[in-house]
């Protein structure tokens, strides 16, 4: 007994210095911690809990591309439904590298050979079209980012010219992996998909949810398929959004819906109409009208 009180009058002055170094310690590692600011200005925007649009480049056009890139907060090139190849997008990006917003691709599909051609060509994250199932969704992730987290492989691109020469080092935690959920298959399976490791955002293809499920977009029955994803990508942690940028305002999940295609510019420029009747490009796409 008495040995055992020694040992703890002898240890009290030991115990008083762990206690009163400890606020030290966790503050000098919560500085350590703090992450710089990421290149990719979309994500850290998403990140900080605030709202991302985005204008659309579906022609190979340096000259329209670097101007508009300077007003928005990312590039959606489509590849999906465009007749655009990865030396248009190629040519673009590096024609004005740093104009302002983020280029990310969205892709017909996840195959490794696409991912890869995206991701060196410079672009900083993909969106993948008409996910129903956990596979598509990881297949997604694997190629996106290097190990030990995933599977894409080293290449030679202009990626690293561009983003810099601690690209390698970096690219994994500025690359965002955008998954739209378009059908009533994809609605079921939401938490499953959102849960995936590397999705990072999960966004609602509007028009082709409301086609493949045969609801118009006035329908409840289409805001409850739109709710169930919501309320699913939430419980999994990652970002919410909608195709259509009419419903970041005014819509009940407006204050959770963060990732938008089209939108408002970040200064309010807009860009010149042009088309038949003098349509705005920068109007949500036909497919994701009401």
């Amino acid at each position: 007994m008495m040995r055992s009180t020694l040992i703890r009058r002898a240890l009290l002055p030991f115990a008083a210095m762990v206690m009163f170094c400890m606020p030290v310690v966790a503050q000098e590692q919560g500085q350590g911690a703090t992450k710089p600011k990421l290149y990719n200005t979309a994500k850290q925007k998403l990140l900080e809990g605030k709202q991302v649009f985005s204008f659309t480049q579906w022609q190979f056009d340096i000259p329209g591309y670097c101007e508009k890139a300077k007003h928005y907060d990312y590039t959606w090139f489509e590849m999906q439904h465009s007749t655009l190849e990865f030396k248009d997008i190629e040519a673009m990006i590096a024609a004005c590298p740093h104009a302002g917003a983020t280029p990310m691709i969205r892709l017909p599909d996840a195959q490794e050979w696409h991912i890869q051609h995206a991701t060196d060509i410079g672009a900083l994250g993909v969106v993948i079209p008409t996910v129903d199932d956990v596979d598509r969704a990881r297949e997604a992730a694997k190629w996106l980012r290097y190990p030990p987290v995933a599977r894409r492989s080293t290449g030679q691109g202009q990626a690293r010219t561009i983003w810099g020469p601690t690209y390698a080092k970096t690219a994994n935690d500025n690359m965002l992996l955008v998954i739209m959920i378009e059908t009533p298959t994809g609605v079921a399976n939401a938490y499953d998909i959102a849960s995936v490791p590397g999705v990072d955002v999960v966004i609602i293809g509007n028009f082709d949810l409301s086609v493949f499920s045969g609801f118009p977009q006035s329908d409840p029955r289409y805001w409850e398929l739109v709710t169930k994803v919501h309320d699913d990508v939430l419980r999994a942690g990652k970002i919410f959004g909608q195709a259509n940028a009419a419903y970041a305002t005014g819509n009940s999940l407006s204050k959770d819906a963060k990732f938008f295609q089209n939108g408002p510019s970040l200064d309010g420029w807009k860009p010149p109409a042009r088309g038949v009747g003098g349509v705005n490009p920068n109007a949500p796409p036909p497919g994701e009208r009401q």
